[in-house]
């Protein structure tokens, strides 16, 4: 029906038009016409509107809403309208699910390998050899006489299954909780989101996604669109559409030109009203996000298919590129690759130290396996000189299946797979626990970056200063006021004029509200500097109120909106005699210029010449500067009615103007940022202050809060004399000018934001130190989005921030506070030291399990530690450890010590020494029970025992003793630094001490009651006591360790370095191409090279073939390409020939109308 109604538009005459109003339920409007209509752009889009509905005015009267009112604030109607036209909400991506998460946790390689030894194990325990011949094979199967024994070969097996299926579903679990955190997250950041609409004519904050169709809503500069809609009213306003269209430049937008606003799209410059004509799915982001999500499960599998197809050759052939298309590609895969931020530092280290740890383990594990295998094949058939008997074979079989899974249990051990999950557990609890501390983490990486940071650029504004902005002083009349003056001082012309210009020229958004409490601050909402000036006319005892109600903001003429070049803004009205009146007000030197009147106290005009000017800004400024105020002239410029300027040329208007007053406006230094500073200062960060401040007023703020402190050698510069400094004649940046300047840099004062961006960028890209340096910056505005991506770690305010400057960042800060960054280095720091921390403990184990599984394997023919056991020690010891660990809580000593650095390694010496002590304390213990133990508790050996044979009291307490070391060792763990007190708030993690406790419960349960499954025996309580006597040794060596000085140990090794010099800087270089492992890279270059030797054969094959056939070359390549730009899984060859070969297989089929084969 909708339809029909929709096409008896076209058909029939206007008046009929009307008569379709009842199917969209009441409204003028269906949803088909809106989202068409969105579709259209500049005059098409105006020809639309004109068309079909008159104009805007005629579009809202359609969509039942007032231009200037607003929706009454009616629920029923707001409901009705969500059923209608949709609600202004995108559905996000189904989430996996839990067995999903399993399967993926399955794909483990050493998991798999366990998995197919059990089976094969479990298989063979149930295969019973035929008849008495076992005799015949040898001593094998002695002592498995006593049939109940023999029955439960299967539990082996059986309990490797088990297990594996627990470490499977920590996992899944795990790698579960942390994605619903994520959305978590992720939620509360779209909640956050407001946005402002005319309600009943009153402006209110609406979340985001209560907005509905015919809503009025105000954009103003720094907005990110949340819905479609057609522009009403507009001053100034410029959209970059580059999110929707790619193209960079600015769209100006207004209502009589290019009407239409799309979702997504950034505010630039400007404000205006516009009515909202499409939300969520039919808005035209909603619309791409659909397509994304239909497309997205076809596309991830097309992907892997092209990836495993070409994913090789297309990383060695980047030098092969054409140079036109070179170009092209670069630039195309840089928009496809955008959202892949490079591996943080800490992942780098850990992929390299995991990747050389499995190596080492895969080595001792296959030299455990033939050392079994070759002394058992010996000793059966060259000593007891056996013959391989036909119905033995499944006994020998047995054996070699258990050798095997000794060798697996050894790379079980000596794999860390706890590492990631450490780092994961880390950051998840650090992001959460950094909520509390008004850090809503946006990026998980960015938490552990912070810990690194070296510098941090902030700005002034609302950072370090409280952004409640009053006006102190004033220059007024020929007089300057220190204090606000009384009204009667001022001439009835002079207050009339400054009462206009403020309320006039100022965001009519920009208000102040009567206090919500009794006795508290009145509030201020919108553009703070505006809201300081208002508060200055309500101090003179006048109102703004009644101007503005006089003049509303659709008679305004012309609006000149601020923005970072300009630094002023202006507002021209049409006075009653038909001429023009212009208002501006902007920084002082800068507006001053462009003086070249001011009023006298009389209120007369009187002639400002640059002499006078210079004047001004010694004896007035200059000292307000001084004393930390931010100046704002105000000023005005009348057009008499024959002389209409042209409007366009912004400078012939903004010129010759009349200066009516000067303010001083101060913003007070955060009481408890001196103290963060101090703190960041000890901590070996250096802040350094960029603001579009002048430079005196900079000066002064810095000095409070301490950035520079008298005495010091450092820079404070102004933007144009840093870009003096740092680029050559040809106005180019040099990066040895900048290396010059950013050192000593403290104070960067009226700065551009690409200002600000090239800082960072020279600070990141400068190779002076011996570290490179980590930046983290701060931005509250649009204009900062380059530099908050370009830093290491970008924090936007979440208060004064704009959505541009959000989407930019990696973390918001919730209350807009310094001192909260400092909890992010705080956090950040932690995240590094939790992780050192479980790694110290993890290798430890390691080392220690994998040299007794591999000597006890090669003396005694059997691993002293089972296969079940070893899985064990693995959980408790990867994901226990890692949980106990990874949630220390951070203490203020971690501000004491200067950041690590991006290439420190992640095992320092301490640690190193740490690590190898415990082990041979551990080694020591273990084989003086392996080898003695049995003589000194006076029980029978549990050496060289059969197959099959029941659990030895002698293996079970070493298995016992083992992990009574590792629980003592895990406290050793909590410091990694050489401290003495290994105890030092312990009780403040609660999380912790339920491990270890959990963890020694446990293995109570495990030893006493684990029998045959677990392979133990129960123990005494003097054997129980002698167990933990051991375990608490660790303590005790500890201690004796920590007294060995790390400077001794010249010998010691570190390890865990991050990736190298020569492969950091190609990372850097590949920031936007994939990352790729150390351990692919390894097995990429072969792979490149087998391909391209394929493609050269290829190549060769192509041409003969295609002379045979006779039809030129060209036409085969022509034939060629255009299948190919069907297949998108060519990704980024450019050279024709190349183009045919990454592809020849997949499009063989395709490519050929003629459908003659190709080799």
């Amino acid at each position: 029906m909708g339809d029909m109604a929709n096409s008896s538009i076209e058909f029939h005459p206007k008046p009929q038009q009307q008569r379709e109003t009842p199917h969209a339920g009441g409204f003028g409007c269906t949803l088909a016409e809106l989202r068409s209509l969105m579709e259209l752009r500049g005059a098409e889009a105006l020809q639309k509107v004109q068309e079909a509905y008159g104009d805007v005015s005629g579009l809202c009267r359609r969509l039942k809403t007032s231009p200037t009112e607003g929706l009454a604030d009616n629920a029923n109607d707001l409901e009705k309208r969500r059923q209608i036209y949709g609600q202004n909400f995108i559905p996000p991506k189904q989430p996996k699910t839990f067995l999903q998460l399993v399967w993926e946790a399955l794909q483990d390689v050493t998991l798999i390998i366990l998995e197919v030894a059990a089976i094969v194990s479990l298989g063979l325990s149930f295969y019973a050899p035929p008849g008495q011949e076992s005799e015949a094979c040898g001593n094998v199967s002695a002592g498995a006489e006593d049939e109940g024994e023999a029955e439960a070969g299967w539990i082996e097996g059986a309990a490797i299954l088990l297990s594996v299926i627990c470490v499977v579903l920590v996992t899944a679990f795990n790698d579960w909780s942390k994605e619903k955190q994520f959305r978590g997250l992720q939620s509360r950041i779209e909640q956050e989101q407001k946005f402002t609409v005319i309600r009943n004519g009153q402006l209110l904050q609406v979340p985001v996604a209560a907005l509905v169709v015919g809503d009025i809503a105000q954009v103003k500069y720094g907005d990110l669109l949340p819905a479609d809609g057609v522009l009403i009213q507009g001053n100034d306003l410029k959209i970059d559409e580059s999110s929707l269209t790619g193209e960079s430049d600015h769209v100006r937008k207004s209502a009589d030109k290019d009407p239409m606003l799309l979702s997504g799209t950034h505010v630039m410059e400007g404000s205006g009203r516009m009515v909202v004509t499409a939300v969520g799915v039919n808005s035209q982001t909603g619309i791409i996000f659909t397509l994304l999500g239909a497309g997205g499960e076809e596309e991830e599998k097309k992907d892997k298919k092209a990836k495993k197809q070409d994913g090789a050759v297309a990383m060695e052939m980047q030098p092969l590129k054409s140079a036109e298309g070179g170009e092209m590609e670069e630039r195309e895969k840089k928009k496809a690759n955008v959202p892949k931020k490079e591996k943080s530092v800490l992942q780098g280290k850990l992929t390299k130290l995991a990747v050389q740890i499995g190596k080492a383990g895969l080595v001792m594990s296959a030299i455990t396996v033939i050392i079994l295998v070759l002394y058992f094949v010996i000793e059966t058939f060259v000593v007891n000189s056996g013959v391989w008997l036909a119905e033995c074979t499944p006994v020998y079989v047995q054996y070699f299946v258990k050798f095997f899974i000794i060798g697996v249990t050894v790379l079980v051990v000596a794999v860390p797979e706890g590492l990631p999950l450490a780092v994961t557990i880390s950051l998840a609890y650090s992001v959460k626990k950094m909520m509390k501390d008004n850090n809503l983490v946006r990026h998980l990486d960015a938490c552990e970056t912070m810990g690194n940071a070296t510098a941090i650029c902030s700005d002034k504004t609302g950072t370090l200063t409280t952004n409640r902005m009053t006006v102190v002083q004033s220059y007024l009349g020929d007089t300057h006021y220190k204090e606000i003056p009384a009204p009667s001082a001022l001439t009835p012309k002079i207050l009339d004029l400054l009462v206009h210009a403020i309320s006039i020229n100022s965001a009519y958004t920009t208000k102040i509200l009567p206090p919500e409490k009794e006795g508290a601050l009145p509030r201020q909402v919108g553009n703070k500097t505006e809201c300081a000036l208002l508060g200055f006319v309500l101090d003179l005892k006048q109102d703004f109120q009644p101007v503005r109600e006089q003049i509303p903001e659709d008679k305004l003429y012309k609006v000149y909106t601020f923005n970072s070049v300009r630094k002023s803004m202006s507002t021209v009205i049409r006075m009653p005699d038909g001429g023009f009146r212009l208002f501006s007000k902007g920084a002082s030197e800068i507006l001053l210029k462009k003086c070249t009147n001011i009023l006298n106290s009389n209120g007369e005009l009187r002639c400002f010449r640059p002499r006078d000017r210079d004047d001004m800004v010694k004896k007035i400024i200059e000292p307000m500067a001084c004393d930390g105020l931010r100046t704002i002239c105000i000023a005005y410029r009348d057009f008499s009615a024959t002389q209409e300027p042209d409007w366009d040329n912004e400078n012939e208007v903004v010129g010759d103007l009349t200066c009516i007053a000067v303010v001083g406006i101060e913003d007070p230094v955060r009481p408890e940022v001196p103290e963060a500073i101090r703190k960041c200062q000890r901590a070996g960060i250096t802040v350094r202050m960029v603001t579009g401040d002048n430079i005196n007023t900079a000066r002064a703020i810095a000095a409070k809060c301490g950035i520079i402190q008298p005495g010091e050698d450092f820079l404070c510069l102004e933007g144009k004399e840093f870009n003096r400094r740092i680029r050559n004649e040809k106005g180019e940046i040099e990066q040895e000018r900048l290396d010059k300047v950013w050192p000593k840099l403290r104070v960067l004062a009226r700065s551009s934001p690409t200002d600000k961006h090239t800082l960072v960028k020279g600070i990141i890209d400068s190779t002076t130190g011996e570290q490179r340096q980590v930046v983290a910056v701060t931005g509250d505005g649009t204009n900062d989005g380059p530099a908050l991506k370009k830093a290491d770690v970008g924090f936007a305010m979440g208060i004064a921030g704009t959505d541009v400057a959000k989407e930019a960042s990696d973390i918001i800060l919730t209350d807009d506070n310094f001192t909260s960054i400092v909890k992010a280095v705080m956090w950040g720091r932690n995240v590094y030291d939790s992780i050192s921390k479980f790694l110290q403990f993890q290798l430890t184990v390691n080392v220690v399990a994998v040299i007794v599984a591999f000597t006890g394997a090669c003396i005694t023919q059997d691993s002293p530690l089972k296969a079940v056991q070893m899985l064990w020690v693995n959980l408790i010891m990867d994901t226990f450890a890692s949980l106990a660990l990874a949630t220390e809580p951070p203490t203020e000593s971690l501000l004491l010590r200067k950041p690590y650095g991006r290439d420190k390694p992640l095992i320092s010496r301490t640690m190193m020494k740490n690590i190898l002590g415990h082990a041979v304390y551990q080694l020591t213990i273990i084989f003086t029970l392996l080898f003695v133990g049995e003589l000194f508790f006076d029980i029978d050996s549990g050496r060289n025992a059969p197959l099959h044979s029941p659990p030895s009291e002698h293996y079970t307490i070493i298995f016992n003793t083992f992990v009574m070391m590792q629980l003592f060792n895990e406290i050793n763990a909590r410091k990694i630094h050489g401290e003495r007190n290994v105890f030092h708030g312990i009780f403040g993690n609660p999380i912790f001490c339920t491990i270890v406790l959990g963890t020694f419960a446990i293995q109570i349960v495990i030893v006493q009651f684990g029998g045959k499954p677990f392979s133990c025996s129960p123990l005494s309580t003097e054997q129980w006591l002698w167990c933990l006597f051991v375990g608490v040794g660790e303590l005790v060596w500890g201690q004796v360790i920590a007294t060995i000085p790390t400077s001794q140990l010249k010998c010691l090794k570190e390890a865990g370095h991050g990736p190298g010099k020569d492969e950091m800087t190609d990372e850097e270089l590949a920031e936007g191409e994939e990352e790729i492992d150390h351990a692919e890279r390894e097995l990429r270059r072969g792979q490149i090279l087998w391909f391209r030797g394929l493609n050269r054969i290829q190549t060769q094959m192509e041409v003969v073939s295609t002379f045979k056939r006779s039809g030129s070359f060209q036409g085969a390549m022509r034939r060629r390409s255009s299948v190919l730009s069907q297949l998108h899984d060519v990704t980024n060859l450019s050279t024709p020939t190349h183009v045919i070969l990454s592809a020849a297989n997949p499009t063989s089929a395709a490519g050929n109308p003629g459908g003659e084969s190709i080799p």
